[in-house]
């Protein structure tokens, strides 16, 4: 496999009821557009990522997730976010094609899904185990290249109420991934907004929900006006990325109908 395609789908916030909105977005029709924009731009893809709150605590949502993207033809790569139910997510996605937590090795790169749900906080934490699962993931990585996937954001987003809820141990996670060489990127959810820079050499990477976006430097919750949005990523087989956010033209990709039916 010379390039890995992956496409990263976050915080779709859905709900049991398909027509319940989010911050004025609905979160399911969404969610939806999302995907079958993705679908016809930027199909073939090798396996799409689902970084958290794949529902707003409505375990209820799930079966619109598992509908939606049962036929995607390549694994969905799922993990918790704070608004989501662990159990409730591993239960209903019991399945093909989903995959939830763990390693799944793609030719040259390994993905790593991280799981930092806390009960009752908005703000996330890896265990003991889960730091030790990392490290071990890294250790037998066998010269492969890898990206590391998380809920909560492992550094500062410069926005005083998300980085109150972000990754409580960053430092336990920095330390761990510090001790290796071929971590090549990270990427998480749950700040609703664009993030791309460099820590040394490992790409960090937050995309935008697929429902309403939080406004980037705030110092109180504040929302902004931009659309749902995705992100694709193409990952060498020289540990080189490239990658862009591609947002949705609503207008663009039809009735929520139609979407569940494509996808």
């Amino acid at each position: 496999m010379s390039l890995l395609r992956l496409i990263q789908f976050t915080d779709p916030h859905l709900y049991g009821s398909e027509t319940e909105a989010l911050r004025g977005v609905q979160t399911t029709p969404a969610l939806a557009h999302a995907l079958v924009q993705a679908r016809s731009r930027d199909w073939p893809v090798d396996a799409v990522l689902v970084t958290g709150d794949i529902v707003q605590d409505d375990p209820g949502g799930y079966a619109h997730f598992r509908r939606l993207f049962k036929n995607a033809g390549v694994p969905v790569l799922c993990i918790p976010g704070n608004h989501d139910d662990p159990e409730a997510l591993r239960r209903e996605l019991d399945c093909e094609p989903f995959v939830v937590g763990g390693r799944i090795d793609f030719g040259p790169w390994r993905v790593v899904l991280l799981d930092t749900w806390v009960a009752g906080s908005a703000a996330g934490r890896l265990s003991a185990q889960s730091l030790t699962q990392l490290d071990q993931a890294l250790r037998t990585a066998a010269g492969r290249h890898v990206l590391v996937c998380l809920h909560h954001h492992p550094v500062r987003m410069s926005s005083d109420w998300l980085d109150m809820v972000g990754l409580q141990n960053s430092a336990e996670f920095w330390r761990v991934v510090d001790q290796h060489s071929n971590v090549r990127a990270v990427l998480w959810g749950h700040v609703h907004q664009c993030f791309d820079q460099l820590r040394g050499d490992v790409r960090l990477l937050a995309t935008p929900s697929t429902c309403a976006q939080f406004m980037p430097g705030s110092k109180e919750f504040a929302l902004d006006t931009l659309p749902p949005a995705y992100r694709t990523l193409q990952l060498r087989a020289d540990g080189t990325l490239t990658t862009e956010v591609v947002w949705v033209d609503q207008c663009a990709v039809g009735s929520s109908s139609s979407v569940s039916s494509a996808a």
